[in-house]
This record gives structure tokens, C-alpha cells and sequence, in this order.
């Protein structure tokens, strides 16, 4: 049931409206490890790395079933509402409707995607990152487990290395070699994310931590749904922490590849990782117990660390 034409906004009493609705996944960025776009970024830059934000969370909130329960993404995207639980059809048309943000002459149906036109065209981005996000999300409707690292790093190709190809484009510091680099620090950052996570992934059906890791330290599932962590499973976290050590060390050179303002983001997003590294590391590897999260003068010190650092 197509419910919304460009520029509408299908609301009903217990619905809010689309500007509310977008705010509201925006506010998201409050509770990131790193700031998405910092005050002291260009104002020009930090409204195009929020549109391109918001078109991150919303596809993550879609693929997790985190998008608005009420059925306002579905219904914003031409969907009848009581299809919101269908993630799959809820994808498709959000690929659908990403389409229209690079056809002229089309108009975007989401305001979140809405809002991402002038980024485009701005940037000369193209459709491949963001198509790569949607992709990532189908996955996980499809892949619960990763047999190993060559898998999940796949994973992690779609899932996260876009977003910092988005930002070099963004910032009109493409080269081939930034992008290498800055894929190792996306990837490092998914990892991260996973193992701060791993419970709550786990009560979605997921597991981010590859099988023959996982074999190799003799964790089994059951292991990861206790309360708090054993010793094998420290121990596997623990490795998982120093791969995506290994991954920020290959990325930081990136940092000091750029100058000014943007040399000071890329640092804080090396720094927002290495933080949470460090806020695992103090928990004793203990993430069943809750998500360890980096503090912001903890984020601070190693943004300045980072800094000073020649790669």
C-alpha cells in the first residue's frame, strides 16, 4: 500500500512526523564511541557527515528490527505499516527509494534519504557505499554465524569500511591508499563494536566472534549467554581485542596522511576504538557482564596519543 508521495507525511495520532521521526534516529549519535561530527569540523562537512549518519543508523536500526515499532519507516517508505516487522521488505524499499536519491529528477520518499540528496550531489558520491550498508543488513537477516576471520571480514567490508570511504569522499581525500587504511580502521572499529556487544548479539541469534576462534579457546554458545564471562571466554576476547589492535596500528598512518581539522576527526575515530579497547581491557574481558564503554577523557588521552604518533 503506497501510503506517501515526496514531500508527504504519513502520520496517524499515535505516529510522530517525519521531522520528529528523523531527529529522533539522529539523537543516536550521542551515545557513539566517537563524536559522528565534532564542532570544530567545517559546517558544510559536519551536515554531510550527519546526513550520511543518519542514513547509517537508520539501515542498522531497519536490519536490527530497532526501526520504529509503530511502522513510521515503513509507512515513510510506501510501505503499508504493518509490514515494519518484514526487514527484508523494509530493505528493498529503502534500496528502492536510496535509487531515487541518485536518479534526477526522482524525490526520495524518507526524509532521512531526503536529506542525503544535497550530500550527494555536493560530494560526487556514489551509490556503491550506501548500497553495501543495505547489503550488510541483509545478511544478517540471512548469517547468524562467521566460521572465520576471512568471513567476517567480508562482513565487515559491507558493514563498515563504507562509512570511512564516505567520509574521505566527503572530505575530498580519496586516494587509493587512504582508503586501504582506512578500511583497516573501519574494520578494527566493527570488531570492537562486536565484543562490546556480544551479548546483546547473542539475544538477537548472532555471533560476531568467528567459530574456529571460538573452537580454538573452547567457548561454546552457552559460554557466551552467562552472566558474566569465564576464563576461555576472557581469553578469546582478549585475542579478538589485539586483532583489532593489529587493525587500528595499520590504519593510523591515515591519520597523518591529512592535515587540519580532518587529520583531528580521523584521530578521534583511531582514538574512540583504542579507548574502548582500553575500557574492555579494564573490565578483565568481561563483556557478558555489560557493554564496557570508553570514557571521554579516556577518548581524549588517546586522541592525543594518536596525534603524536607517526604511524
Amino acid at each position: 500500500m503506497e501510503v506517501a508521495r515526496s514531500g508527504s507525511s504519513p502520520t496517524s495520532p499515535g505516529r510522530p512526523g517525519p521531522r520528529a521521526h528523523s531527529r529522533a534516529v539522529l539523537d543516536k549519535a550521542a551515545h557513539e564511541n566517537f563524536p559522528v561530527a565534532p564542532f570544530f569540523l567545517p559546517r558544510a562537512w559536519r551536515a554531510d557527515l550527519m546526513a550520511v549518519y543518519g542514513y547509517a543508523r537508520l539501515v542498522d536500526d531497519i536490519g536490527d528490527g530497532d526501526a520504529a515499532p509503530d511502522g513510521t519507516d515503513a509507512a515513510l517508505l510506501g510501505l503499508d505499516p504493518g509490514r515494519a516487522a518484514d526487514r527484508l521488505a523494509v530493505l528493498d524499499a529503502f534500496e528502492a527509494d536510496l535509487r531515487r536519491v541518485f536518479t534526477l529528477g526522482a524525490h526520495p520518499r524518507h526524509p532521512l534519504l531526503r536529506a542525503l540528496v544535497p550530500t550527494v550531489r555536493r560530494r560526487g558520491l556514489t551509490p556503491e557505499p550506501f548500497l553495501g550498508l543495505i547489503e550488510a543488513n541483509r545478511r544478517d537477516q540471512r548469517v547468524r554465524r562467521y566460521a572465520d576471520f576471512a568471513e567476517l571480514r567480508g562482513y565487515c567490508r559491507l558493514s563498515a569500511d563504507p562509512v570511512g570511504r564516505l567520509v574521505l569522499g566527503i572530505t575530498g581525500s580519496t586516494t587509493p591508499e587512504r582508503v586501504r587504511r582506512s578500511d583497516a580502521i573501519c574494520t578494527a572499529l566493527q570488531i570492537v563494536e562486536h565484543l562490546q556487544d556480544v551479548a546483546e548479539d547473542l539475544r538477537r541469534d548472532r555471533i560476531y566472534l568467528p567459530a574456529d576462534d571460538m573452537a580454538r579457546f573452547e567457548v561454546t554458545e552457552a559460554d557466551l549467554a552467562a552472566p558474566t564471562a569465564g576464563p576461555r571466554v576472557r581469553a578469546l576476547i582478549a585475542f579478538q581485542a589485539r586483532r583489532a589492535a593489529a587493525l587500528l596500528d595499520e590504519g593510523t598512518p591515515l591519520v597523518h596522511s591529512v592535515r587540519g581539522r580532518l587529520r583531528l576527526l580521523l584521530a578521534g575515530f583511531v582514538a574512540g576504538g583504542r579507548a574502548a579497547l582500553d575500557a574492555i581491557e579494564a573490565a578483565g574481558h568481561d563483556v557478558l557482564a555489560g557493554p564496557p564503554k570508553p570514557t571521554k577523557p579516556g577518548v581524549l588521552r588517546q586522541a592525543g596519543a594518536t596525534l603524536r604518533r607517526k604511524g
